[in-house]
């Protein structure tokens, strides 16, 4: 038993001794390296790594290899070796060198990933079995398979601090760290193993470390006694496994590299295959760490060696000779002679777990199956990267990963279906695992009942010709265990059960050159391969339950068949991987069809980067092609910005900016067609034009721009539905030369801003609460207008307040003069788009302006615009000031309106003018006092409002308390607005939850209102100051940041008006009537630029419109 003295030097990790929090900062690796011990697969694997290093989950500026071992046999060991001396050769012909050097080891940090021998219930190994876990952070979506939970421990959990070196992992296990282990690596050298806990029993049939009292290893035991087994145990009772990683400082691996040109040694490397020597067959941990532990004895390390061959190793086994015995002694005397004396010292994970993938159905179909984290960053799901057409038929408890399943199939717990696409009404019980089921064999699963069974479909290769054919066991089956054996089973049934049921011999299963102790399932030649003159298909190994046997046994006899062990020998692994990554991008299609047509909160752009990545950017625009053509606007303008986040991934980072202009003209025939509302074809044109801009990625992201150009348009004509809730009467004409004049309060948004922007007001359901306020005790914006009797438009535009001597006129005498209305930065844009909203003047026309304005109104407008607010202030201005005109524009033409026709006649207006924008500023500024506006989502979009119902005193109280300051920052909301539209479209998750966050806030700030309570409303507007700035990063310059700071403990809350960015900024102080003091405040403190601070108070008239006393007015 370990001493108590053994435990304060050893590196116990436990929970409770861990630092938490975000995860640390990953290992920059110089070179991920995964060994393969088929050469047939190498670039199939090497594929892998790539795409992982495409997706983001392998850093970009590491050097990836796909290793070919020398030979099958080289062991742990060998294989090491050989791929320490290709990583060496790699990073030596980078640094400029002719020759292999190790001085590249001393700056590099190189992973190595051994694939290690043949999985039976995975045709891709253990390092690529897919689990049933998803990454919600990652950037493109991906399976996750065995070897990406690896490499997330290493790179996140183990890896971050280490020296220079070489770390080495086995991807036979299952690993499990579920937090964040604090490694001291301050002056390492030698090795370092990592262990996990197990108990006495697990450990009988594993690797175990001795440690001593100083906290190195001193043996490591294989298979032991339970009585040294115990001798090993830690405090805690448990015993320290050995989980297959290992880390070597740059030193040890500088001399482990120099053994590759000793013989026997030379032996293990790929130069040694080369020469003609005979391979060796070496372990890492059983040869090259043994060597190292301070127990070990010369005489016995060196004379002693064996090949220690563990339970899951399905390589036939093989005698050795003598000559086999004394290479073996030659190789370990090298070892020790090189090695020797290397300190071995462990990191010991208390929390962490080591599940080996053993060679039983029932340990594979439970590691697939369990529940809880294997690690911090991925998330377990019952369904995983599938698409399913009765979700509720599958039971909780079991694991459908990337597959398709159409129909009524009903999985049962502890039940498994990975790789395949099912169809028709199935039913799999308990205990099964179907694996690689394609579509055509799926149709005879209708026939049976499926229970503890386990049905694989693989790709083999035999030499030119290429294959599929399916294997069957049951879960219970051990395959290798003898035939002769009582134990021994086939579909869970005893051999002779199976034999009698069939009508096979067994004479036909294993032929006369197998030995009776290899006549296992392993060797027994059972499965189909290819028949004279029939196809063979799922039903030729389907008919062993006992179904048909008499027209199935005949053409089994005949047909050539192979065992499992033969079947792992010719796999086409290149081909499995192909159809694993066929079913996920079927699987992907679908999910975006039902995301965008079922209108889902799903994000798309994973699933699109992942596309990209992989290759298959068309086929997916395929898809989202045919999306496109429906009448549902709100869907095609979604699927639009898929489409230019899709050409814009394909850029790669090049080619400019996301956003840019979009009127090229020869985009211009396809944009017409969307604005008359003819989308399909529409969308067609788009899809022809698209196909010219794919080759350079500033052309990609140039139709990137002009697909969210098309996704305005038809937001635009989604928002114009608005039009539908607009009512207008006929009244009396005001006399010739009567000015009616509109003047309006400006607003503050208290929550919920950015719910009313369409898309999302219309997608989610928006709320914003605001306050229509007086600014310096005046409404500070305003239009006038009167009919005059020249047949013209005479627009005068005031750049300050009402008072004002500095304007710009514009007068429009024709149609023409007003082509520019939708233009917003043309002169008088706005006021343009007014006269036509409002149907005062009707463009197109082929009636000429002066005979509509002589026929309708017996003369032309003067009209007149002001605000005495800054530019870009968040106040509502452009927004409120339309209200504005066009309700003085409405009572001068003889017409008449409520508020509610006019806050939807300012949606219809800025759709015009293509400026976008939500509904907010004009409910704010147009009906008076504090209101709720609402919209659900639905179209057409309909703006209802709510008056805050509260006491004359409270709004006495809050006048006190509110104050405006003004940052002498521009605000810039067009940007702002484009990238809040981009990750809206995208559907990122985080997105989603705020828009959900920001109509919360706003209800409970209604209520705060109503309670009267400042304190609560001041912590609703914080709440809102951050949702803003996560809606629109860069919403807040740094000046801004200051100021805010200095007025923090003077505050009950503060935010930026509207969009941010700039322009006003609004206080709820602590105290009353603070104006002097903050002014103080502010200007007793550096670097905050020119400010101002305005009083602020709540106006209860709103929009008020009124006939001029004078004519001069």
């Amino acid at each position: 038993m370990a001493s108590k003295a053994d435990k304060q030097h050893v590196e116990t990790l436990a929970a409770e001794q861990q630092n938490f929090g975000n995860q640390p900062k990953g290992v920059d690796w110089t070179v991920i390296a995964l060994t393969c011990q088929c050469k047939d697969s190498i670039y199939a694997f090497q594929r892998e790594l790539e795409i992982r290093q495409h997706k983001g989950s392998i850093a970009p500026g590491v050097v990836l290899l796909t290793v070919e071992d020398p030979e099958t046999c080289v062991g742990s060991g060998g294989a090491t070796l050989n791929a320490l001396l290709v990583a060496a050769e790699h990073l030596s012909a980078k640094a400029g060198y002719t020759v292999v050097t190790s001085d590249v080891l001393q700056t590099a940090r190189i992973l190595i990933l051994h694939m290690g021998r043949d999985f039976p219930f995975d045709d891709c190994g253990r390092s690529f079995t897919c689990l049933p876990m998803e990454n919600p952070d990652s950037k493109a979506e991906a399976l996750v398979c065995n070897i990406d939970v690896l490499l997330h421990n290493m790179t996140y959990k183990l890896g971050p601090g280490c020296t220079p070196g070489v770390w080495v992992c086995s991807t036979d296990m299952i690993l499990t760290v579920p937090s964040y282990p604090d490694i001291c690596w301050e002056g390492f050298s030698g090795v370092k193993v990592v262990s996990v806990p197990g108990t006495v029993s697990y450990a009988r049939d594993h690797g175990v470390y001795f440690i001593d009292q100083e906290g190195y290893v001193c043996d490591i035991i294989y298979k032991g006694t339970e009585e040294r087994i115990k001798e090993c145990a830690l405090q805690d009772g448990r015993v320290p496994l050995v989980s297959g990683i290992v880390f070597f400082s740059w030193e040890t691996a500088e001399k482990l590299l120099a053994t590759h040109v000793t013989p026997p040694l030379d032996s293990c490397t790929y130069m040694g295959l080369d020469s003609g020597t005979r391979p060796v067959q070496l372990s890492i941990f059983f040869d090259i760490l043994l060597c190292m532990a301070r127990h070990t004895r010369e005489d016995v390390f060196v004379n002693r060696a064996n090949k220690i061959l563990q339970s899951s190793d399905i390589t036939k086994p093989t005698r050795a000779d003598s000559s086999d015995m004394a290479i073996m002694r030659s190789a370990r005397a090298v070892l020790w002679q090189e090695l020797r004396g290397i300190p071995v010292t462990m990191a010991y994970i208390a929390d962490g777990c080591y599940d080996y993938m053993t060679l039983s159905a029932d340990d594979h179909i439970r590691n697939l199956t369990r529940r809880g984290s294997m690690s911090s960053c991925f998330v377990v799901h019952h369904i995983v990267h599938s698409e399913l057409t009765h979700p509720a038929m599958l039971n909780e408890d079991c694991s459908v990963i990337n597959s398709l399943l159409d129909g009524e199939i009903t999985v049962e717990p502890n039940s498994v279906v990975q790789h395949c696409h099912l169809q028709g009404s199935i039913h799999i019980s308990s205990g099964c695992l179907l694996s690689g089921v394609d579509l055509m064999s799926s149709a005879v699963l209708c026939q049976y009942q499926l229970c503890d069974i386990i049905i694989q479909g693989h790709h083999i290769r035999l030499r030119d010709l290429k294959l599929k054919i399916f294997s069957i066991t049951g879960r219970q089956d051990d395959l290798q265990v003898p035939f002769t054996t009582d134990s021994s089973t086939f579909l869970n049934v005893p051999w002779a059960e199976f034999f009698e049921r069939t009508g096979i011999k067994k004479e036909e299963v294993w032929g006369p050159g197998i030995l009776e102790e290899e006549q296992c399932l392993l060797n027994a030649q059972l499965f189909p391969v290819f028949h004279v003159t029939e196809p063979i298909g799922m039903e030729d190994v389907l008919w062993f339950l006992g179904l048909e046997r008499g027209r199935f046994l005949r053409k089994w006899q005949l047909a050539w068949r192979l065992s499992i062990r033969e079947v792992l020998s010719c796999l086409d692994q290149q081909a499995e991987l192909v159809w694993r990554q066929q079913l996920f991008l079927s699987q992907a299609q679908r999910k975006v069809q039902t995301t965008l047509l079922a209108r889902k909160d799903t994000s798309l752009w994973p699933l699109i980067r992942a596309a990209v990545c992989e290759g298959n950017e068309q086929q997916i625009l395929n898809t989202l092609d045919a999306a496109t053509a429906t009448v549902d606007l709100g869907i095609a303008a979604r699927t639009l910005a898929c489409v230019a986040d899709v050409l814009g991934c394909m850029a790669g980072g090049q080619g400019g900016l996301r956003s840019g202009p979009a009127a090229n003209p020869a985009w211009i025939d396809a944009f017409q067609l969307l604005e008359k509302g003819n989308v399909v074809l529409g969308v067609k044109r788009l899809t022809e034009e698209r196909g010219k801009w794919l080759n350079r990625p500033d052309l990609l992201v140039r139709a990137a721009r002009h697909y969210e150009g098309a996704e305005q348009i038809l937001i635009r004509r989604a928002v114009m539905s608005a039009r539908e809730f607009i009512s207008m009467g006929q009244v009396e004409l005001p006399p010739m030369n009567q000015w009616v004049v509109a003047e309006c309060p400006a607003r503050i948004d208290i929550s919920g801003g950015w719910s009313d922007t369409p898309p999302i007001t219309y997608e989610h359901g928006g709320a914003v609460l605001d306050i229509a306020v007086l600014v310096d005790k005046r409404k500070p914006i305003g239009a006038k207008v009167r009919r005059i009797a020249e047949p013209k438009l005479h627009l005068v535009l005031n750049s300050g307040g009402r008072e004002q001597r500095m304007a710009m006129e514009i007068v429009c005498q024709s149609l023409e003069d007003l082509q520019d209305y939708c233009q917003p930065r043309a002169p008088g844009a706005l006021l343009k788009a007014a006269f036509i909203c409002t149907e005062i003047i009707h463009y197109p026309s082929h009636v000429s302006l002066r005979d509509q304005l002589m026929t309708g109104f017996g003369g032309g407008f003067e009209l007149h615009t002001w605000s005495s607010l800054p530019h870009g202030s968040g106040l509502g201005t452009s927004s409120i000031l339309a209200g504005a005109v066009m309700a003085a524009l409405i009572t001068a033409a003889g017409k008449s309106s409520d508020t509610s026709s006019l806050i939807h006649a300012v949606l219809h207006l800025e759709q015009m003018l293509t400026t976008g924008g939500g509904w907010q500023d004009q409910v704010g500024g147009l009906v008076p006092g504090i209101k709720i506006g609402r919209s659900k989502p639905q179209l057409p979009l309909r703006v209802d409002v709510e008056r805050i119902a509260v006491t004359d005193e409270f709004v006495k109280t809050l006048n006190d308390h509110l104050l405006l300051v003004y940052t002498g920052k521009t605000r810039l909301a067009r940007n702002l607005l484009q990238d809040v539209l981009r990750n809206w479209y995208a559907r990122l998750p985080s997105i989603v939850e705020n828009a959900d966050a920001l109509v919360r806030n706003t209800e409970e700030c209604a209520q705060a209102f109503l309670k009267g309570d400042l304190s609560q409303i001041g912590q609703c507007l914080n709440t809102y100051w951050q949702q803003k700035k996560y809606m629109a990063p860069g919403c807040e310059p740094s000046a801004v940041r200051q100021i805010m700071a200095v007025l923090r403990p003077h505050v009950h809350g503060q935010s930026l008006a509207g969009a941010g960015g700039g322009g006003f900024l609004y206080l709820l102080t602590k105290k009353p009537r603070q104006k002097e003091a903050l002014e103080r405040i502010l200007k007793a403190s550096e670097g905050l630029g020119n400010f101002n601070v305005h009083e602020v108070e709540v106006d209860e008239t709103g929009i008020a419109v009124r006939l001029s006393e004078t004519e001069g007015e």
